[in-house]
């Protein structure tokens, strides 16, 4: 060694190894493990899929060998391990690790199982649909190229991504000093979510989490609790707890077992099934006799039999809590903007990626325009060598050779270099009638598309709806429906959420015994039939009132003594088909006298509808729907009653709709709600229908075109007739009669308007339910008996019919 000629550099070692330790931190950082907010890919990933861009492996190409793809990568841009470079392509294409995979693989691409994938030269591969939203626009100078690594050739820094890549596909990575787990997301939803922000910049996090509902794993399974989806999408942080999808068998005799379907993400299948028989043998987990994999192609099947005396609830709980049958997955939702590493909520995500697709679309539409301008000048120099096509093939043959000959053009006619060329290199044909046409026909769209161009740069509004409009379409080609299902946790359940939203029949009898049961316990039956035992009930008491709602609505009890009362369907208790049900005064606070007399189901308190009240003396009601919103538990007066007076029905109407009012001695009488002034709560009503001596009213409905009058009496016998046949008269007349009233008919005990495409329930004072379809009932005249519609024997007799509207 030379040491008069050297130069020796003294550092300390604590500084040297800072310094050097904090370049690996940031090279691991940006070029390593992190994601770009903008594209939501690392640099391996981005590498990948632009070599098989250059490749040419669009999906309707053939496959080629994954070494040819990993090859190409490690020598032109990735300069690091094989293997680093094949583990992340073949994650790409495993669909049970990428919510919406980018490479198309052909082999073995390893399993749930931690089976490994094949070697790279066995397996091939290409770009799929979606991968190539992701590198669409990528040649019209919308992303910034650097220099690969050896400065030979060039590679993108990012890539357009058409579509939110970072939360639909997630990502995952641990950096120097951080780390990064963004969960997968629903195609539909997260564009769904930025549709909505380009519509309204102002939406807060609150109204984006009703989009985005939560991580959507390609596993499927449940997330069990919705506050760790909050506080990730607020903070940038949060956990949430990811719960396999199970269901309880019974096989044998009065054995169960555990069938899992669906895994939390990222969980080993095969490994879970081995932890799960050490649990056993270690006597951890008790009650399971034997554990098997029933997987195939069509999908996942984990059987986990009991034994006899085993609680199935218990010992799934036990797996929950011992296994990964129940995870864990930990939201950090770190991104590189501007090459820094910042934690983000999910607006800001969002944001991000709405302001990159801006600059995209910005610089597609210049690269358009500078192109077309391009183009359109290149053709106006061929219109003017047209328009003088004898003075230039003259210029060009007496010239001595080409650049002379331009020279002279572009003297001659003011033309550019460019314009000369063209000029130049134009071929005889086109020197035709039809071929001048053309030319004239293409500078015309192209003035168009230059306008069009110009136009969408200066305006951003037009900008943002190009970008909706292109989402919205990846969304129909590549979204689909959901697959893990977000279930509240034990401390955040919604009562409502976990009851199934079903139609149910509610009867509720003269004694007060309520109970639903579901609607498909009944079967339609023919005209004349016995039908089935519906309710068991004592000698005294019978059905007065039945029904078919949702589980989920609100069910309105209006009393005789002119109360309303409210409870949701799924708070009547379930009761079997011949059961009595629960006494109503445990669910309602009713007084001693009072009595539900009249039951309406509501789904939602319109403020521009009404209910009207109908009175057994004939009194009418109209009083605004939004006033019995707010019902008290011990209820609110719905209806003052004179004297004597009873309230007998409810219906909901819309303000312009007709009444009609059927009385038990056969009469009844049309006329339009409007005739009724709008009422108070409180108030008592008008005159509706003026009664003979001992007639009373038995039902009201609403009038609707080209619907029917279903008359029913006590002795079973009913007919239709046309509501044409009635015609409307003011209220607080007599009306007209509608039924012809006989020894063996009984006294008219109930009316309904139907469509002959309705079905109808039936109940006799002793029980027994008969369902029917409207176009098996016989279509009369007003002054008609009718026919048998419910064979009533000894001293029983209909009490009650419901209607039925087939959705």
């Amino acid at each position: 060694m030379d040491k008069e000629n050297s130069k020796v550099i003294t550092v300390k070692i604590e500084e040297e190894m800072k310094k050097s330790y904090l370049d690996y931190a940031m090279s691991v950082i940006v070029s390593r493990a992190l994601p770009d907010v903008r594209d939501g890919l690392k640099p391996v990933h981005r590498r990948i899929l632009y070599a098989m861009n250059e490749l040419g492996l669009s999906p309707e190409k053939q496959y080629r060998k994954s070494a040819r793809v990993v090859g190409d990568v490690l020598g032109k841009y990735h300069p690091h391990s094989d293997t680093a470079v094949y583990d992340a392509m073949v994650r790409l294409a495993q669909d049970f690790n990428t919510r919406y995979p980018l490479v198309d693989g052909h082999g073995n691409f390893g399993s749930v199982d931690g089976d490994s994938p094949a070697a790279m030269r066995y397996t091939e591969v290409k770009m799929t649909k979606l991968a190539m939203e992701m590198l669409r626009d990528i040649n019209k100078e919308t992303v910034d190229f650097t220099f690969n690594f050896d400065e030979t050739l060039k590679e993108p820094t990012v890539l357009p991504s058409r579509f939110p890549n970072l939360l639909v596909n997630g990502s995952s990575g641990i950096a120097v000093g951080m780390a990064t787990s963004i969960p997968p997301h629903n195609l539909g939803e997260v564009i769904d979510a930025i549709v909505m922000t380009i519509e309204n910049p102002d939406l807060d996090i609150e109204t984006l989490i009703k989009v985005i509902k939560g991580p959507d794993f390609p596993t499927g399974a449940m997330i069990m609790g919705k506050e760790g989806i909050r506080s990730a999408y607020r903070t940038g942080r949060g956990r949430v707890t990811v719960r396999a999808k199970t269901e309880i068998e019974e096989f044998g005799k009065g054995r169960n077992k555990i069938v899992v379907t669906e895994l939390p993400y990222q969980v080993n299948k095969a490994n879970l099934i081995e932890k799960i028989a050490e649990y056993v043998r270690e006597k951890k987990i008790e009650g399971i006799s034997d554990l098997r994999d029933e997987s195939d192609r069509e999908g996942m099947r984990m059987v986990i039999e009991l034994k006899r005396d085993a609680n199935p609830n218990i010992v799934l709980n036990n797996l929950f809590k011992h296994t990964q049958l129940q995870n864990t997955f930990s939201i950090i939702m770190l991104a590189l903007v501007n090459n820094e590493p910042k934690i983000l909520n999910l607006k800001e995500i969002l944001g991000y990626y709405l302001n990159y697709q801006k600059e995209i679309i910005v610089k597609r539409t210049q690269y358009d325009l500078k192109k077309a301008e391009e183009r359109a000048h290149i053709l106006e120099g061929l219109k003017i060598a047209l328009d003088h096509i004898d003075e230039v093939i003259s210029i060009i043959r007496s010239s001595k050779d080409d650049n002379i000959a331009k020279e002279r053009l572009m003297k001659s006619f003011g033309l550019s270099q460019i314009q000369s060329q063209s000029i130049l290199d134009m071929r005889l044909k086109r020197l035709t009638g039809l071929e001048r046409e053309k030319i004239d026909e293409e500078y015309e769209e192209l003035i168009k598309e230059i306008n069009k161009f110009k136009e969408i740069i200066a305006n951003e509004r037009l900008v943002y709806e190009i970008i909706k409009n292109e989402l919205l379409e990846i969304k129909a080609k590549y979204g689909d429906p959901r697959r893990t299902k977000i279930m509240p946790s034990s401390d955040e359940i919604d009562i409502e959420d976990m009851i199934e939203d079903e139609d149910v029949v509610i009867t509720l009898t003269h004694n007060g015994y309520i109970k639903r049961i579901p609607q498909d316990t009944y079967k339609a039956q023919k005209r004349g039939g016995r039908g089935i035992t519906g309710i068991t009930t004592k000698e005294e008491d019978f059905v007065e009132h039945l029904f078919i709602t949702s589980t989920h609505d609100t069910i309105l009890f209006f009393t005789n003594e002119g109360r309303v009362y409210s409870l949701k369907a799924y708070e009547i208790p379930e009761g079997k088909r011949q059961g009595k049900g629960a006494a109503i005064i445990n669910l309602l606070n009713l007084n001693g006298k009072e009595k539900v007399n009249a039951i309406i189901p509501i789904k939602k308190y319109e403020p521009s509808s009404y209910l009207v009240f109908m009175t057994k003396k004939g009194i009418v009601k109209r009083t605004k729907f939004y006033q019995f919103e707010n019902i008290r538990k011990n209820g609110l007066i719905a209806i003052n009653l004179r004297d004597g007076d009873e309230l007998i029905n409810v219906r909901k109407t819309k303000g312009n709709d007709e009444l009609i009012a059927i009385t038990s001695e056969g009469m009844s009488i049309r006329f339009p709600e409007s005739d009724v002034r709008e009422m108070g709560r409180n108030s008592m009503g008008v005159i509706g229908v003026r009664l003979s001596e001992n007639d009373h009213v038995v039902s009201m409905d609403m009038v609707e075109n080209n619907k029917f009058l279903l008359i029913v009496s006590e002795f079973g016998f009913g007919k239709i007739t046309p509501l044409s046949e009635y015609r409307t008269q003011s209220r607080a007349g007599k009306g007209i009669k509608t039924y012809n009233i006989k020894t063996k008919t009984g006294k008219v005990v109930s009316a309904k308007v139907v469509d002959k495409s309705d079905e109808i329930m039936m109940i006799s004072l002793s029980g027994i339910i008969i369902r029917l379809n409207v176009n098996g009932i016989s279509e009369m005249g007003r002054n008609t008996q009718g026919v048998t519609l419910m064979k009533i024997e000894n001293e029983d007799r209909v009490v009650a019919v419901a209607k039925y509207v087939e959705e």
